[in-house]
């Protein structure tokens, strides 16, 4: 088991959740009675009596902390795990959200499973990230990175844009699809599952190409390496100015012409789940799995 000591916490989240208020002041007070240093986003602030804690911005918390403690659904673990990853920050989070795969701490057991993991007991996962560039000619007029998923897409209902697909350099294939979505194993039981792209397991070190809508009905999801580069090259002949977005949260506009370019990126996220954390029961949960099977 991965030892890791944690002196210094920060707690990070987004106050519109409903529950976000209570659930800081239980961290609080578990944190402030083990002693511990506590920083709160300062994006929290404005949720009542926490103004006279330490506050910071969330890229100041992930220089100064040990471990940060998330709090609300994927997509508020998703933005923050972008900018803890480049301080290889400690993250774990705590569910007010909806589906959670990402955030698996219960708030209903809240106090047990943060303890635990204080203690030193939980289970550690690296997961990596994508970095996406968009080239038109020999200039990058955009940058973007994602824990989950980067999609081309027609940015338009029932349009469809015409792309050409190369990995490592090789030509793959030109398409005619809504769009085309790269996905993590971590982004697989995200926006690709819902687009028809297979689930992968956390630990494989692999890329999923889901076609959105294809034309073509022989067009189906392809896996390749993690170490591949993907190149996407939007047709010239394309009318509309398709949308990159990284995570489904940050867009780049790119224009017929322009070459969309992803690869795995240099640092992972760590990744901590309270112990008897299973990906295998996460998914007959929050998939439903075995449901026919119960009487």
């Amino acid at each position: 088991m991965l030892t890791m000591t944690f002196n210094h916490v920060g707690l990070l989240g987004r106050r519109e959740h409903p529950g976000v208020e209570e659930i800081v002041s239980g961290l609080l007070n578990l944190l402030d009675d083990r002693g511990l240093q506590v920083t709160i986003e300062d994006r929290l602030a404005t949720l009542s009596h926490f103004e006279k804690r330490a506050m910071e911005s969330r890229d100041q918390i992930g220089a100064m902390v040990d471990l940060a403690i998330v709090i609300g659904g994927d997509g508020s673990l998703l933005s923050a795990a972008r900018t803890l990853v480049k301080h290889d920050t400690p993250v774990i989070g705590v569910n007010r959200g909806r589906l959670g795969f990402l955030t698996d701490v219960s708030p209903d057991e809240l106090i047990d499973q943060v303890s635990a993991v204080l203690d030193g007991d939980f289970i550690s996962e690296q997961r990596f990230l994508l970095d996406t560039e968009v080239w038109r000619g020999e200039q990058v007029i955009g940058r973007g990175e994602a824990l989950n998923d980067i999609v081309v897409n027609s940015g338009a209902s029932a349009q469809m844009i015409e792309f050409e697909l190369s990995i490592d350099g090789e030509f793959v294939y030109r398409l005619n699809a809504d769009g085309l979505l790269v996905a993590t194993p971590t982004g697989s039981t995200a926006y690709s599952l819902s687009a028809g792209g297979p689930i992968m397991y956390p630990g494989l070190d692999a890329l999923v190409l889901v076609p959105m809508f294809p034309h073509s009905l022989t067009s189906r999801p392809i896996a390749v390496s993690g170490q591949s580069e993907v190149r996407i090259d939007v047709v010239s002949r394309n009318d509309i100015h398709p949308p990159i977005t990284c995570d489904g949260q940050i867009s780049i506009t790119a224009l017929p012409g322009d070459s969309v370019r992803i690869r795995k990126k240099a640092r992972e996220l760590t990744l901590l789940h309270p112990p008897g954390y299973s990906f295998y029961a996460s998914c007959r949960d929050k998939l439903r799995w075995s449901d026919a099977l119960v009487k």
